[in-house]
């Protein structure tokens, strides 16, 4: 909802972007939308109508998404891929969860287990360093995910 003036409206673009994010086990998101943010290799990007067409590999982290109605829409991802075309945006993701489905104090106390188990690695115990550095990138994800999910909705 944008303000001009002493007036509210709803922001309407003139075309949007067909959207869809899959997992092997499930489509997460599937719907019309008019932008996007993501964690690319590259840096964050945002997607609009009428973008280049592009391939590229997403990081673990949070994707934001402008639904055609204003509402937002925040789906913590471990990674995967992002192909863009003229009209639509397909995400191949290895993990991905609607922020508005994850537990905020068990993401937060599975990214502090992936960080001991880090810790443990660094002394030395028998540890597979890739694995838990992947599983705090992802804990991680899921707990900013959350947060700015609560902001948006004004959620303590």
């Amino acid at each position: 909802m944008k303000k001009w003036g002493n007036k509210k409206f709803i922001f309407m673009p003139d075309k949007f972007i067909k959207f869809e994010i899959v997992t092997p086990e499930r489509v997460v998101f599937k719907e019309e939308i008019s932008q996007i943010t993501l964690p690319t290799k590259m840096g964050e990007i945002t997607v609009l109508p009428n973008h280049i067409p592009l391939v590229s590999a997403l990081l673990p982290g949070v994707v934001h998404v402008k639904k055609t109605n204003g509402e937002d829409e925040v789906i913590s991802i471990s990674g995967g891929f992002l192909e863009v075309l003229k009209d639509k945006v397909v995400i191949l993701a290895d993990t991905a969860e609607r922020a508005e489905e994850l537990d905020f104090k068990r993401a937060e106390e599975a990214h502090r287990r992936a960080v001991e188990l880090k810790e443990k690695a660094r002394r030395g115990e028998k540890v597979d360093f890739t694995e838990v550095n992947a599983a705090i990138e992802r804990e991680l994800a899921r707990t900013k995910a959350v947060k700015r999910w609560r902001k948006l909705k004004n959620i303590e």
